[in-house]
């Protein structure tokens, strides 16, 4: 067990983290720390570098420098599917589901590893009553249960979203990133996109990268503002929303999209 055990360890921890795509710097000496159970929200103009850190953190890229760790222990080295298995998991901008294969079956694909199925073959799998009512909670959690049978690449985007989501955290995850959850939807698709974030992270850690600043205020409760690859400001959404550093470089100009 690594040494550093407790509460007081972040879930989540960034030490002077750098990223550089030949001699172009990206992500400039990022320090972060986000505490267990926390929501929080990382913020910033196109081009800033959030799903460059999303990549980071989750060792799709390489950093050039610096350290990402997990409740204390270091991620250096590690491919994703071994960050995956010590209780990270994300989604991405681009939907990431099995579209060919049911609504049922891209939730039971998530749950195989955590559940100790590892390389069984389909046969066995769908033999399985604990897989199968594990799949059935999660459908029922993400609202999907009446869309089961059907192909995933049949869903709304709001639905295939929310499919996503319940892959994510179908691998029993405590740390959850989302990589622009709601980018692309109706206000309507927002709000049930929100209100399923906020049940199925209830105890968890969330890390978000999020524009629309309804959804950020809303759900958030520390955000971090990203501009040209290093953190100009953290805080609780009141203190970021009236920090001149962060509406000079940033904010006033998003919440003016906003109306």
């Amino acid at each position: 067990m690594n040494a550093m055990t407790g509460s007081h360890v972040p879930a989540l921890h960034i030490d002077n983290l750098h990223k550089s795509f030949g001699k172009t710097e990206i992500i400039r000496g990022i320090n972060l720390s986000i505490a267990p159970g926390e929501r929080h929200a990382v913020i910033g103009p196109n081009g800033a570098g959030k799903s460059t850190l999303f990549n980071l953190i989750t060792a799709r890229f390489a950093a050039s420098k610096g350290k990402v760790s997990l409740h204390g222990q270091d991620l250096a080295g590690m491919a994703p599917y071994e960050i995956n298995r010590l209780g990270l998991s994300r989604s991405f901008q681009i939907t990431n589901i099995f579209p060919k294969m049911s609504v049922f079956e891209n939730i039971r694909c998530g749950l195989l590893w955590s559940m100790g199925y590892k390389y069984s073959f389909w046969n066995l799998v769908s033999r399985s009553r604990a897989l199968t009512e594990g799949a059935e909670a999660i459908l029922e959690q993400i609202n999907l249960t009446a869309r089961r049978d059907l192909p995933a690449g049949v869903l709304s985007y709001a639905e295939q979203r929310a499919l996503e989501i319940g892959i994510t955290i179908a691998g029993g995850a405590d740390v959850i990133m989302l990589d622009e959850p709601t980018a692309g939807m109706s206000n309507t698709e927002t709000d049930y996109i929100v209100d399923l974030i906020r049940k199925v992270t209830v105890g968890k850690t969330l890390v978000m990268v999020e524009h629309d600043m309804g959804v950020v205020f809303g759900l958030a409760d520390q955000i971090s503002v990203l501009v040209y690859g290093e953190i100009i400001a953290t805080g609780a959404p009141e203190d970021v929303r009236g920090n001149p550093k962060v509406q000079e470089a940033y904010l006033g100009a998003a919440l003016e999209e906003e109306h």
